[in-house]
This record gives structure tokens, C-alpha cells and sequence, in this order.
């Protein structure tokens, strides 16, 4: 399982990072219109099934959280970086944002009708995400959904340097089959899944996987 070690230099480099990353980021969405597909119909699947508290695991500084909101879902944050939580309370004071581990929720179980896990998974070994996927399914309602956003591949790229800063990073991609058969593994069932062209500013395809814990 992830190392505290490596929590800790992954939290200290989004911490570092916080507020240039808020700014460089915010409007990302705008140019990016089969991502918000994904976001669309998983919130209205959640809808669909009654609604109810959403949870975007790995916030950041709440810009998907605040869209979250935005197309109708009761949302909230949380992430692993002071520094990040501080810059999303900043921006969107309305919204709910706590500091938080995702393999270890303080959460009750069965807590949640939907959660979001994009681009959140990222600085995790793929042989290390099952502790991570087990504790999306442990909050999750019957009949809860849940989203992942993840870079395609299969190999580990080192950061030294992002948003204008130095940090001590690794860049985990995916394989989609990969991922969803733990998912599946782990009890949920696939909903739907995207694999999208890599665009000007990607080094690599990306995938949304949209999957169900049954009720």
C-alpha cells in the first residue's frame, strides 16, 4: 500500500503547488466537452437513484466539485493537501471541503450516493489501487456510483517540476481493462467507459470509467 513516506511528498508538492495550480486549471473544463459528458451522466445516474450527497475524493482546489454542483448534485471534498483544501474554501466558500486520505474516508459506511475519483489516483502504483477502490465501495450506498478519470498507459513518469514549482511527484498511467477488472473484482458493476484522444496539452489518451455498486 502506499507508503506514508510517499503521502507525505505527494501532500508537501500539492501544498507547495496550490494556488498556481487553482489558477492554471480553472476553466479546463470549458475545452473539454467529453469530460463533461462523463461528468453529466453521472450526475444524472446519481439523480436518477434519488440523489444524495456526492463526495469528489482528491478535490483539489473544487473546481470539479463547484461543477458537481453546478449541474445539480449535493457535493463536497476532499483531498490530502492543507494547501489544497485552503485554495478551494478560498474559491468557493459555499462548498463543503475537508483534508482526508482517500484509503482510509472518515466516513460511514454506505454514506454516499456518488463519488469522483478524477485524475485523483494518479501518484498511486497500479498494484497498489485495490485498498483505494475497496474504500470507494465501503461509502458508497446500494445503488451508489461512482467515477474514475485516469491517463492511459502503463508506465511511471517522474515530476521534478509543474505549475512553477519544484515537487517530488510520480505520474502513474493506467491500462482501462486493468482498472476495470478490479473494479469489477471489487464488486461493482461497469456502467460505461471512455477512452479519449489525448488533446494538444496531453502526453497520452485518457479513460473514464463509470461503474455501479448494486443495490
Amino acid at each position: 500500500m502506499t507508503t506514508a513516506s510517499s503521502l507525505g511528498t505527494t501532500r508537501a508538492s500539492y501544498d507547495t503547488v496550490a494556488v498556481d495550480y487553482a489558477s492554471l486549471l480553472a476553466d479546463e473544463l470549458a475545452a473539454k466537452p467529453l469530460d463533461r459528458a462523463m461528468l453529466g451522466a453521472f450526475a444524472e445516474h446519481v439523480t436518477a437513484d434519488g440523489g444524495g450527497p456526492v463526495a469528489d475524493l482528491g478535490c483539489g482546489p473544487g473546481r470539479v466539485t463547484a461543477y458537481l454542483r453546478d449541474i445539480g448534485l449535493s457535493a463536497f471534498g476532499i483531498d490530502l493537501s492543507p494547501g489544497m483544501v485552503a485554495e478551494a474554501r478560498r474559491r468557493h466558500p459555499d462548498l463543503r471541503f475537508d483534508v482526508g486520505t482517500m484509503s482510509a474516508l472518515d466516513l460511514a459506511d454506505g454514506s454516499l450516493r456518488g463519488a469522483l475519483a478524477w485524475y485523483s489516483l494518479v501518484h498511486t502504483p497500479p498494484d497498489e489501487l485495490e485498498p483505494y477502490v475497496t474504500e470507494f465501495h465501503r461509502v458508497l450506498a446500494p445503488g451508489g456510483h461512482l467515477l474514475l478519470a485516469f491517463k492511459v498507459g502503463d508506465e511511471r513518469v517522474r515530476l521534478e517540476h509543474a505549475y512553477g514549482h519544484p515537487v517530488d511527484l510520480d505520474v502513474y498511467r493506467f491500462s482501462p481493462a486493468r482498472v476495470a477488472g478490479l473494479l469489477v473484482r471489487t464488486g461493482f458493476e461497469v456502467t460505461a467507459r471512455l477512452v479519449r484522444a489525448a488533446d494538444r496539452r496531453e502526453a497520452t489518451p485518457q479513460a473514464f470509467l463509470l461503474v455501479r455498486k448494486p443495490a
